[in-house]
């Protein structure tokens, strides 16, 4: 039987949608979801307090990665307790979970269970697929992984064909960090696209103040509903914050972005839901607002 330990919570996610929690033998500091996950061993840590606001996180980040050290450190102890015989890591993001790279220089390659190192790519929804095929087919599972994606598909596709009927698309700048102020990329752009609306790209304050976007979504990686809320005072200090229509038209939201948005996984179907409700009010109930977005 696998002994998983996995490293990165959007590849917990794909374990256990898979149905192979039961192999789930460790897990990072991160990872959350399911509930019955918070009982494994936890095999990494960051290197510094994330109990910071915005720009203190962002200033820790670059003072660890200017001194050529790891954001995140992995017990070597735990693993060589655990000893698994899968390791499931990522190359997207050095900053935002443990990396390939993290693994490699742990004592992972010394198991004597020899573990097989499975490293997830996500930068577009292809590259989830992949993820989760990549998953399931090392755990020798991929008839499973097959049928996954083609649920998660489906769903996605029903609320994508239900957006795509209304009669207008709204424009929407997504925020995925707020001081510094960063736009959200990777798959965040094909998702707006499926949930009826425009993408408004930008990369400053000037160039998201000139776009004037009809709705903004702020959604800080790591950061849960309330800690996003408590953050927007960075943007509503902003001298020309209360011009911008979206605001008049009280049509900016914070999203949980950590449980949704910024894991690369089987949530993305819900995080695709919570757009298509900001998007379109009048087509999609507020079925997820105070779980996973409210209004600023």
């Amino acid at each position: 039987m696998p002994r998983i330990v996995s490293l990165i919570s959007s590849a917990t996610e794909i374990v256990n949608a898979l149905g192979a929690l039961p192999w789930l033998v460790g897990r990072s500091h991160e990872c959350d979801f399911p509930e019955e996950v918070l009982a494994l061993p936890v095999c990494t840590a960051p290197r510094f307090a994330v109990d910071g606001d915005s720009r203190e996180i962002d200033r820790l980040v670059k003072q660890t990665r200017a001194q050529a050290i790891s954001v995140y450190q992995v017990f070597d102890d735990v693993l060589e307790r655990l000893q698994p015989t899968h390791i499931l890591t990522q190359m997207h993001c050095e900053v935002c979970a443990v990396s390939l790279r993290d693994v490699e220089r742990s004592v992972a390659a010394r198991l004597a269970s020899r573990p097989r190192i499975v490293s997830l790519q996500p930068n577009t929804l292809t590259h989830v697929w992949e993820d989760i095929r990549r998953v399931a087919q090392s755990l020798e599972i991929a008839g499973r992984g097959e049928q996954l994606i083609g649920k998660l598909q489906a769903r996605m596709q029903a609320i994508s064909d239900a957006a795509q009927a209304a009669p207008r698309r709204p424009r929407i700048a997504c925020i995925e960090w707020i001081e510094p102020l960063m736009p959200a990329g990777n798959w965040m752009p094909e998702l707006v696209a499926m949930a009826g609306a425009e993408n408004v790209a930008w990369n400053t304050w000037q160039e998201l103040a000139a776009a004037d976007p009809d709705a903004i979504l702020v959604m800080p990686c790591g950061f849960d509903l309330e800690r996003a809320a408590r953050e927007t005072h960075w943007l509503t200090d902003r001298s020309a914050w209360h011009d911008l229509q979206a605001v008049r038209n009280r049509r900016v939201y914070v999203a949980d972005g950590n449980q949704y948005f910024n894991r690369p996984g089987p949530r993305l179907v819900e995080s695709l839901e919570i757009l298509a409700e900001l998007a379109h009010p009048e087509i999609f109930p507020p079925l997820l607002r105070g779980a996973g977005w409210r209004e600023v």
